[in-house]
Order: C-alpha cells, then sequence, then structure tokens
C-alpha cells in the first residue's frame, strides 16, 4: 500500500528538455570541430546554439576519429562535462522562470477576470504544458449530487472520460476530492489504494492514462474541486511538479471564488436595479467593492507588499486596516477565521486569516468595525487572500535568491575556477576580495526523528541563508549543518563573529547553534581551495568546541592558544608566538634588555630564581626586577600552568624559528 505523495527528498531531477533551436543529434553542423588548443570552443559554440544534448558527443568522437593525442580528447571530456553542467543549470533556471512566469500569467488573468471557463482553461493548458503530460483536466464538487464532475480537459481524445462523474471516494479525484489530499500513482489501473470502479476505469482506459497525479481545489478548508495531470505512460512525479500543480490549483479556486463573488455582484446588482431606494442605499458599498477590486489588482500586477493591501483596504473601507504576524493576533478568532475561509469579528474588530496552502501566514486586522457589511466583509476577505499571494511571491523570490547564494558558495567550497564566478559574485554583491571569515554552523537540539531533524536543518538554512543576505554574505547546507562566508568589518575578529554567529542563528532556529570560524582569509579567487581550506578549519574549530562541552557557543582558532596551532589550516606559528610573547621581544628589541633570555632560562631551571641568576651570572635581584617587568608586560597569571605551558612553548617556536631565519655559515 503506497503512501500518497511519499518521494525521497533527493528525488533527482527530471531531465531536462531540449533547448529551443537545437539541432538535430548526430548532425556535423552541431559537432563544431574542436579549434587547436582551444578545448573549450566547439561546446561554447553548442551552448550559444542551444544544440542537442546528443551534439556535446561529437566534438570527441571527431577529436578521436582524427587521432589527436591523449591529452587532448581528455581536455574535450573535461570541458563537454563542463558544458552539459552549464546546459543543464541553464535549462533548470529556464524552467523555474516559465514556471514563475506561467503563475504570474495565470495571476494576471485572475485580476482581469471576465470569463471563468477561459481562466480555468487556461490555468489546465499552462498546467500541462509546465509537467510536460498528456493529458490535464479539473473537476469541480457537485453538492447537490454528492459527487465530483470534469468541468476543464486538456489533451483528452475519449468522449466518455470528459463526461465522468466520481462519487467521493471512487477513483483517484474521488479519494482527493474526500481527503483534501494530493495524490500521485505511476500506474493507476495496479494501485489498489483507490475504490476502482467499472465506469471510471472504463473511462481512465479509454483515455489510456498510466500516471496520474491529482491536487485538491482548496477555500479556505473546503475541497471544491481537483486539478489533474495525467501521462499515457508509467511516469514518476517529482515534489516540485506536484507542487506546481498545486499552486495552479490555488489559482484556479481563487479563480473560481473570483467567479462566485462576482456572480454575487451581479445578483446584487440585478436586486438593487429592481429598487431605487435599495440602490441609494447599497451605490456606496458597491463602489467601494469595486475600487478595491482594482486597487488589489494593480497590486498584484506591481508586486506590491502587505502594507500597501493594508493601505488599499483601509482607504476603502474607512477605518484601520493592519496586517501582523499571526502570534500578534487574537489566537481563537484567527484558528475561527481560517476553519471558516471568512473574516469573524472579534469584539470591535474584524479578523480575517492569510493562508497558503494550509500554512497560516498571519492576518488582516480591521481596527473599530463592530458591525461589517457582508460586501465590505467579503471585501476584507478578498484582501487577505491577495496578502497571502505577495506573500508566497516573495518568499519565492527569497527561496530564489537564497538559492543562487549557496550555488556560488557550493562553486566556492569545490574550487572551482574562480574567475568564472566573480561576476557571479558581483550580481550577488557579494565581494570577494574583502576580508572574509568562513563559518561552520551546526545544531546541537537532538531530533526525535529523521523527519525533524531534516524540518530542524531547513530551519537552520534558511536562518543562515537570511544572515548571510543581510550582510552581503554567502551561505550554503553542507555536512549536516550550514556553511557562510560573511565579511569582517574593521576592527571585527573572528571569534566575535563566530560568537554573534552562533547567537543570531540559535535565536532564529529557538536551538542551541555551534559555530566555528576560520581565521580571516583575503583574496578568496587568488587560489581556487581557498575558502575550502578556510572551511576545512571551521569545521575543526567547531569540533573542538563540541569535543571541550561549549555546544551554543562560537570561536576561532585564535581561542585555543597552543592548540590553535593544531586546528588552524595555515599553522599560523607567528601569530601564536607574537600573542603569547610579542610584547617581551618588543621591549627588548626597543630597549636592548634581556627579558627573554632571562625567562628562557628561568624555565630551563626549573622556574628557581637561585638558579637562574647562576646560569645568567646576574645577580639574583636582578632577575627578579627583570620577572617582575615580565609580569607587567604578560599579566600577572604568565606563571600559571596553563600560561606557563604555552609561553615555553612559544620561546621555544621562537627560538627556533630564530634559527631557520639565520642565514648559512660557508
Amino acid at each position: 500500500m503506497r503512501n500518497p505523495v511519499s518521494m525521497p527528498r533527493d528525488h533527482p531531477q527530471s531531465a531536462a528538455r531540449p533547448l529551443a533551436g537545437a539541432g538535430a543529434p548526430g548532425r556535423r553542423a552541431d559537432a563544431a570541430a574542436p579549434a587547436p588548443g582551444s578545448a573549450e570552443t566547439p561546446f561554447l559554440e553548442l551552448l550559444a546554439r542551444g544544440a542537442s544534448a546528443d551534439a556535446y558527443e561529437q566534438p570527441v568522437l571527431l577529436a578521436r576519429a582524427e587521432g589527436l593525442p591523449a591529452e587532448r580528447i581528455a581536455a574535450l571530456q573535461q570541458a563537454k562535462a563542463l558544458a552539459l553542467r552549464v546546459r543543464a543549470e541553464l535549462e533548470g533556471r529556464r524552467r523555474r522562470e516559465a514556471e514563475l512566469s506561467a503563475l504570474f500569467e495565470t495571476a494576471h488573468d485572475l485580476a482581469g477576470l471576465r470569463d471563468l471557463d477561459a481562466v480555468l482553461q487556461a490555468i489546465v493548458q499552462r498546467a500541462r504544458s509546465l509537467l510536460g503530460t498528456d493529458v490535464a483536466y479539473l473537476s469541480l464538487n457537485d453538492p447537490a449530487r454528492g459527487d465530483t464532475y470534469m468541468r476543464v480537459t486538456e489533451g483528452s481524445v475519449a468522449a466518455r472520460f470528459q463526461q465522468l462523474r466520481l462519487g467521493m471516494g471512487e477513483g483517484l479525484g474521488g479519494l482527493v476530492a474526500q481527503t483534501a489530499r494530493p495524490y500521485v500513482t505511476d500506474d493507476y489501473f495496479r494501485d489498489d489504494r483507490f475504490r476502482h470502479t467499472r465506469s471510471i476505469d472504463t473511462g481512465v482506459q479509454d483515455e489510456g492514462l498510466v500516471a496520474i497525479v491529482g491536487v485538491p481545489l482548496m477555500l479556505g478548508h473546503h475541497v471544491i474541486g481537483v486539478l489533474f495531470a495525467a501521462d499515457r505512460r508509467a511516469r514518476v512525479f517529482e515534489r516540485e511538479q506536484i507542487a506546481l500543480l498545486g499552486s495552479f490549483a490555488a489559482l484556479a479556486a481563487a479563480a473560481i471564488d473570483t467567479a462566485n463573488l462576482l456572480a454575487e455582484t451581479r445578483s446584487a446588482l440585478a436586486g438593487l436595479e429592481r429598487a431605487n431606494e435599495i440602490i441609494r442605499d447599497r451605490s456606496a458599498v458597491i463602489e467601494r467593492a469595486s475600487d478595491v477590486h482594482d486597487r488589489l489588482a494593480e497590486l498584484v500586477l506591481r508586486g506590491g507588499g502587505t502594507h500597501d493591501v493594508a493601505a488599499a483596504v483601509s482607504e476603502v473601507l474607512d477605518g484601520t486596516v493592519e496586517f501582523t504576524e499571526a502570534a500578534a493576533a487574537p489566537a481563537g478568532a484567527l484558528e475561527s477565521s481560517r476553519a471558516e475561509g471568512h473574516a469573524v469579528r472579534h469584539r470591535d474588530d474584524w479578523i480575517a486569516a492569510v493562508t497558503a496552502g494550509g500554512e497560516l501566514l498571519g492576518a488582516l486586522v480591521l481596527r473599530g468595525h463592530p458591525g461589517l457589511d457582508p460586501v465590505d466583509q467579503r471585501t476584507l476577505e478578498r484582501a487577505a487572500m491577495v496578502t497571502s499571494l505577495l506573500l508566497l511571491a516573495r518568499r519565492s523570490a527569497a527561496e530564489a535568491e537564497h538559492r543562487v547564494r549557496g550555488e556560488l558558495l557550493d562553486d566556492l567550497l569545490d574550487a572551482r575556477d574562480p574567475r568564472l564566478l566573480r561576476d557571479r559574485a558581483a550580481r550577488l554583491r557579494a565581494d570577494l576580495d574583502a576580508t572574509h571569515a568562513v563559518l561552520a554552523a551546526r545544531l546541537e537540539g537532538g531530533a526525535d526523528d529523521a523527519d525533524q531533524e531534516a524540518d530542524a536543518r531547513r530551519r537552520l538554512w534558511a536562518a543562515a541563508s537570511h544572515l548571510a543576505a543581510t550582510r552581503q554574505g554567502l551561505a550554503a547546507a553542507r555536512d549536516g549543518g550550514a556553511v557562510l562566508l560573511l565579511p569582517l568589518a574593521p576592527g571585527d575578529t573572528a571569534t566575535e563573529l563566530a560568537r554573534r554567529t552562533a547567537r543570531d542563528l540559535g535565536t532564529a532556529v529557538h536551538e542551541p547553534v555551534t559555530v566555528g570560524a576560520s581565521a580571516p582569509v583575503g583574496h578568496l579567487t587568488a587560489h581556487s581551495d581557498t575558502v575550502a581550506s578556510a572551511y576545512a578549519e571551521a569545521r575543526r574549530c567547531l569540533e573542538a568546541l563540541r569535543l571541550l562541552g561549549r555546544p551554543g557557543d562560537g570561536s576561532a582558532a585564535e581561542d585555543f592558544g597552543f592548540l590553535g596551532l593544531l586546528l588552524a589550516g595555515e599553522r599560523d606559528i607567528e601569530g601564536f608566538v607574537d600573542r603569547t610573547i610579542g610584547q617581551v621581544v618588543a621591549y627588548d628589541e626597543r630597549r636592548g634588555t634581556e627579558l627573554l633570555r632571562t625567562l628562557d632560562a628561568y624555565f630551563a631551571c626549573g622556574m628557581s630564581p637561585a638558579r637562574t641568576k647562576d646560569e645568567l651570572h646576574v645577580h639574583v635581584n636582578t632577575v627578579a626586577q627583570r620577572l617582575e617587568r615580565v609580569g607587567r608586560l604578560l599579566g600577572e597569571d604568565w606563571q600559571s600552568p596553563a600560561r606557563a605551558l604555552e609561553i615555553q612553548l612559544a620561546l621555544r617556536l621562537h627560538r627556533l624559528s630564530a634559527v631557520t631565519a639565520r642565514p648559512a655559515r660557508h
């Protein structure tokens, strides 16, 4: 018994279709014979022409046929792999742009709705085109008969299929309509989750359908129909395709609701025409509804924000309308509005829940209107629906930008050619020449199951992406946590940045987040492995924090004393010596004293002043005075076991570095 829409999270992307204008596979014109000394040239020409994927094999085949050297063929193979990755990336982006364009075009049709059938037909056509299916269709529920019937089909050839009626719970569509959940099957007739009936199976068999996916059309919590996409062959529908079909279903439901509202308005106008007195009383209300309809349509088209919607509705309803987060709205009234799909009264206010796909995004609150006309109430509800569309569009845009930033950081970590990354970084306002720190972040809260753990990781990645975007940095998900590339402000240290980041991410996800930071790095594209090496150092610091029992903290290698030498990727010996005894070295150089020599002898003599004075051939008071000066330079705790160990290590490293730097004698 298969679960509905049960797919792995790492389900592979569907194969990209060839670009428009691509040449036929196997044609010599697409092969583009390789130019001497340039393995990329033929593939760049193929990318520029939008050639088919098969054409990318031709330069390698021609090179082998011409007997070119093995290294030349290997270079062509590598260039071909890179070109195919670029082509796949371009195809994916074009596909995402086409999906967003189709959604906005459909929203535009909804804003200027005149013919419900035309809008529903456009939705079905676009769903079929973008999912690449043989057939797409839409059914609506019939409350009077207690079943669901075909309303719009695209690609259907069987008359019996186009006239099907499905009882609640019968077939895949009936099950979707009954349970309000999407269902998908890769082989309908072998799927025993659905109640098969002779009429439905005959219609599906006449149409030749095999793989079917159906998503519910929802108004509030009520199912009003089902949107389907189907193929005449076995096929696995991806989660992204199901989500896209769900977006079209939301627009279809909105179109139906809009048509119903227009029908109600026309009915009201017909009644008003029969009674002049009612017309005079109600004309202002109808005018306001028309005004808000136009204003909200304009806001959708120009991509306005929630405050723009609230301002427009405030003016039309002659009151104060505010958008609030779900946590700030009255819980009982908000839940009632969400369940009923209508605005509800709360004392002297009206609350309209802003929802999308069952997710509660916030609420529109009309202040100080205890009595609200039904048309004005519907206006507030329409504004809440438009607000949800705008919030979803803004979220999609933000997620797209975060995904692009993550891809750039992934390429930096994977040591891709840095020259190809500078332009991408500039478009994202990321300065790769500035000084940065690479930070590795990981959640410390334990999850009860795999789904909760995956959800926690997604929340961490979302918080890291938002933090990086606000600081002109980059973020990506990696190794079960998140990696951030953040610029260092003047006077800031890697340690301060790590602790601040741990605090900010922990606050955002409501769980402890441990953060390890690399030493500051500049000119990130100078070497291909710069970012990868810094990330490895940040991960070592992260693991050190966890081993030391400091979850939820942030730190860099410089915080671990001589252990930092083991954690740092560059083994910064000079920096460690300078941090530990640098003030003593500088004092000796400025004044010609022998504090460093005295300190070395003091430790060599077991920290005994009497034995030290014999070693140096000076008076014991001289030793005491020098050690007192050392204490003022290094701090009162310089003889504590931990500090003494670091100082002795620094003295030895300084002595070894001096010997190494001394010129050899001939």
